[in-house]
């Protein structure tokens, strides 16, 4: 693939180690020839690099498989998860989950990704229901249009929600960024 061709997310092999490209900036300087800068992180050793490439260089893309699995539970070992097929259960280690870790859900159903036989990243669903926990009194003269406040779910994490929203109520949040979408129905 062109260097022009590289989008977030995408897994290249740089120097035979598998990298995951975690952000990446389309340059072109003037008259100088253009160039793309990316941010990679190394899916073996977990250490994330900064890499210059001429916009007409060609990398190669790891070829990865994709199972969908549903998690069982976490513990000290990483997260459990079996695969729904064939009913085999796998553990991910904290590099295969990263940042993710407070997402993940009993039953909740996941894609892995798999190199050489072995899981190196997970992929969360677009949308997960959780239970507004914590957060200050509504305002009676809240609209929907107001501003927001920081409220805890269920699971932990805190997100901004908009001043209507209740402690006790369902909501509906984006896991891969952190926002809040809606009210549960």
């Amino acid at each position: 693939m062109k260097a022009t061709d590289i989008r977030k997310g995408h897994v290249l092999m740089i120097d035979g180690q598998p990298c995951r490209v975690m952000d990446f900036t389309h340059r072109t300087p003037g008259n100088l020839r253009a160039f793309v800068q990316v941010r990679f992180r190394n899916l073996v050793s977990g250490n994330t690099f900064d890499q210059r490439l001429a916009a007409t260089d060609f990398l190669n893309e790891a070829r990865l498989d994709t199972k969908e699995m549903q998690v069982l539970y976490q513990d000290q070992g990483g997260v459990h998860v079996m695969d729904q097929q064939t009913y085999e259960q796998f553990t991910l280690d904290e590099r295969a989950v990263g940042e993710d870790t407070p997402w993940l859900q009993p039953e909740m159903v996941v894609q892995v990704e798999w190199l050489d036989g072995r899981p190196i990243a997970i992929e969360l669903p677009s949308v997960i229901e959780l239970k507004v926990v914590e957060t200050s009194p509504v305002m009676k003269t809240a609209t929907k249009t107001a501003s927001t406040k920081p409220a805890k779910l269920s699971n932990g994490v805190t997100v901004q929600v908009p001043e209507f929203i209740s402690p006790g109520e369902k909501v509906r949040v984006d896991p891969r960024s952190g926002q809040y979408l809606e009210r549960a129905k």
